[in-house]
């Protein structure tokens, strides 16, 4: 069975903490991103989520927002599943879209990456 809680890292260095994930499926955690918008220097980032754990046993799906914290004005959403391999190793796969703000309507068309 995979399990989201505990430390994470992923292809860009970045990382990402998951407490305890509680028997309803919620969880948060800290994110630390290594890539930011501004290029300035990240903070760990707050993020929550939900975990849905299948009921034929198979790897559960999950997902989760991060409001960066004090150096962007943006919000990320990911979605995802975890995986066991045959030798135990854990791994997340997510896609995510990332919401920054914009001053107008007429820009909105590209706020979202």
């Amino acid at each position: 069975q995979c399990q989201l809680s505990g430390l994470w890292r992923n292809e860009q260095d970045s990382l990402m903490e998951i407490s305890a994930v509680r028997d309803n499926g919620d969880f948060q955690g800290k994110y630390l991103t290594q890539v930011t918008l501004a290029g300035g220097c990240a903070r760990a980032s707050p993020l929550k989520g939900i975990q849905q754990q299948p009921s034929d046993g198979g790897w559960p799906t999950f997902a989760f927002t991060v409001r960066w914290d004090k150096f962007s004005n943006a919000t990320t959403a990911f979605a995802g599943q975890c995986f066991v391999d045959s030798g135990g190793k854990e791994t997340l796969t997510t896609m995510w879209l990332l919401r920054e703000a914009v001053g107008s309507l007429q820009e909105d068309w590209k706020a979202t990456r």
